[in-house]
C-alpha cells in the first residue's frame, strides 16, 4: 500500500485530504489511475493546473518509481513574499 496526501487547493476541490491504495510501478500511473476517476479528479490531475509531487518527502517527477510503503504528496506551488 502507498499512502496518498492532498494538501492545500487540492484538499479542498477533492474534499480528501489522504488515502490509501496499492502501489502502482510511478507516479505517472498513479497520476492516470487518479485522472479516471472522472469529475473533479480528472479535472485536478488531467487539466491544466500545475501540481508538485513527492515521495517520501523528496520533490518527484512523473518517472519516478513507486513501491511498497511510499508516501506521496501533491500539492499546488507555494509563492510567498
Amino acid at each position: 500500500m502507498i499512502r496518498l496526501l492532498f494538501f492545500a487547493r487540492l484538499r479542498e476541490e477533492l474534499k480528501c485530504d489522504g488515502e490509501s491504495m496499492e502501489a502502482v510501478p510511478d507516479l505517472q500511473s498513479l497520476v492516470a489511475q487518479l485522472q479516471a476517476r472522472g469529475g473533479v479528479w480528472s479535472e485536478v490531475f488531467g487539466g491544466d493546473q500545475l501540481i508538485l509531487m513527492s515521495v517520501n518527502q523528496e520533490m518527484a517527477g512523473l518517472d519516478t518509481p513507486l513501491t511498497d510503503g511510499d508516501e506521496v504528496a501533491f500539492f499546488p506551488p507555494v509563492t510567498g513574499g
